[in-house]
């Protein structure tokens, strides 16, 4: 399945980036439509291959939904659970994704609904899913941003996993006080120094932020109508806020927590994994503006729409891994194996190719090792243009370098196949 998915969104993409004939844009159409392809057969399948890759790591499931197509106050969403190491920053694959239709006027109706009737409960869902596809880690952490701010949230949490929220509403807790207020009284604790990577209307820039924590009793929303939830539960603050920050930008984190927070080493690690829920932002663009453009795609039909999305979204990640790969092993130099993205049989293809790519200097060999994605990186790097030479190739060039790869697999696959006929 994965390497028909793989193959078909390839081709398919190849025909609207690079150009194409008509007769692989036929068996696109043909395969987004056919009925034995589904969404969610897709990220379930993705969900699977997560088992050994999250072996005995710390794994964050980093959450968040993207607009796919906006349609005045509604339109068409997809939540993602992505699987990210928490050492080193690894994507080790998509541990759970589906889609979201979302109407108008329904806003005033929420309230009187249980979460589990809500959009809200995508998010236990996908806490759900990813215990379940990441049950091989030595630890889960669940990350989210503010909408997933939800007291069922916590308090339906996933035995084995702990959970990084970034808080959106002032809640009350149990001595009477309010959560923001309780923030700001907190002494600070220490201080570290941050560097905020750039993003479209910021540039690159170092800050300092001032620590605070404490330990918290969020008590029970009065307007609740779920069932079985506790009176009250016992969680940790902790608050991170930029020191004299520029005019028009201010960094403040008030993060919600089950780990336990005593010192300050410990506030600030909960920080540092919050930091890594960056992955999924820039998953979301390489399906976006600096990939695959989903948001330009002129089909009407949800059917093939969701199809081509969903296999965009899995092979977004397949470009992020080899982003990741590029260097080497990570901060702790562990190879991850080329299999993360690529099946066994792409092996003697990814040879073959790096032969004919490889020049007579040092400087433009191959230095990974064969079996390691960091070598199968270098190659799609080199078929997207990047000469070995300046800079770091991007999740543009890999996406160029990826799917020239697609295009030699079916140029040998149709050789293959002719000679067996």
């Amino acid at each position: 399945m994965h390497a028909r998915l793989v193959s078909a969104v390839g081709r398919g993409l190849r025909v609207r980036r690079l150009g194409g004939d008509r007769a692989g844009e036929i068996r696109l159409t043909r395969f987004l439509r056919n009925r034995n392809v589904s969404p969610g057969e897709m990220a379930a399948h993705a969900a699977e291959r997560l088992g050994l890759r999250c072996a005995d790591r710390h794994v964050l499931a980093i959450q968040d939904t993207t607009v796919v197509k906006s349609s005045g106050g509604g339109g068409l969403y997809l939540h993602v659970c992505a699987a990210v190491d928490a050492d080193d920053g690894t994507l080790l694959g998509l541990a759970h994704a589906r889609f979201l239709k979302r109407e108008e006027g329904r806003k005033g109706q929420r309230r009187a609904l249980p979460t589990v009737a809500k959009e809200s409960q995508r998010w236990l869902e996908g806490a759900d899913d990813a215990a379940r596809a990441c049950r091989s880690a030595r630890e889960i952490t669940i990350v989210a941003d503010r909408e997933s701010d939800i007291y069922a949230a916590f308090a339906q949490r996933p035995a084995q996993a702990h959970m990084i929220v970034r808080a959106a509403q002032d809640r009350s807790l149990e001595d009477g006080g309010r959560l923001f207020a309780t923030a700001d009284a907190l002494p600070e604790a220490g201080r570290t120094r941050l560097d905020l990577p750039a993003k479209p209307g910021r540039p690159a820039r170092q800050t300092t932020l001032a620590a605070r924590f404490s330990r918290i009793e969020l008590k029970r929303p009065k307007n609740s109508v779920d069932e079985g939830l506790p009176e009250s539960l016992s969680l940790h603050l902790v608050d991170l806020r930029e020191v004299d920050p520029p005019s028009g930008e201010t960094i403040h984190w008030r993060l919600i927590t089950t780990y336990p927070v005593a010192d300050l080493r410990e506030a600030l690690q909960v920080g540092e994994l919050y930091r890594r829920r960056w992955a999924i932002e820039q998953l979301f663009r390489t399906m976006k503006t600096q990939g695959f453009d989903i948001e330009g795609l002129r089909i009407e039909d949800d059917v093939p729409r969701c199809n081509l999305v969903m296999a965009a979204l899995i092979a977004a990640v397949t470009v992020q891994q080899l982003v990741h790969a590029r260097d080497g092993g990570g901060a702790k130099g562990r190879l991850r194996p080329v299999s993360d993205a690529f099946e066994e049989a792409d092996i003697p293809l990814l040879e073959a190719l790096c032969a004919t790519l490889e020049g007579k200097t040092q400087r433009q060999k191959n230095p990974h090792p064969k079996g390691s994605l960091a070598y199968a990186a270098w190659v799609c790097a080199r078929l997207g243009g990047w000469t070995g030479y300046y800079g770091k190739p991007g999740p543009v060039v890999m996406l160029q370098g990826w799917l020239q790869f697609q295009a030699a697999k079916q140029g040998v696959n149709a050789i293959t196949a002719s000679q067996v006929m």
